[in-house]
């Protein structure tokens, strides 16, 4: 169809949701230990396949201290996404304070050669404040 090109915006488009979760029974919090686990839904919301290549994270703990993360794929994975698939996976992270922040980006690389990176929103670690 002649004069119908999709957008290139709306030809590599990633949606990514996280969701974080404390986890008590390995975490330490006399020894400054917070262990959170945190899921990761990854949907390809554009029009061509795309394959996650690898991840950059920024995990800050609430004294400022930054860890940066860098790796191939995810669990040792580099999935491919056709439109409208999705991939979701669970991991981990620990920090030194019970209140701390994830975010990053995951480089992509579409089935027509472009790559690009797809944002992974900034979110919360934290602690559920226990009521007495």
């Amino acid at each position: 169809m002649k004069g119908m090109a999709v957008a290139d915006s709306q030809k590599h488009e990633i949606t990514v949701v996280p969701k974080a979760t404390y986890v008590e029974d390995q975490s330490d919090p006399s020894k400054n230990q917070y262990v959170f686990a945190y899921t990761i839904t990854i949907a390809n919301t554009g029009t061509v396949p795309v394959q996650l290549v690898s991840r950059h994270w920024l995990i800050t703990d609430a004294n400022g201290k930054v860890a940066e993360v860098k790796g191939q794929g995810v669990l040792g994975q580099q999935p491919w996404l056709k439109p409208g698939e999705s991939f979701e996976y669970t991991s981990g992270t620990n920090i030194e304070t019970a209140v701390g922040t994830m975010r990053g980006t995951y480089h992509m690389l579409a089935e027509d050669g472009q790559t690009f990176e797809a944002a992974i929103p900034l979110f919360t670690l934290s602690v559920p404040r226990v009521l007495h």
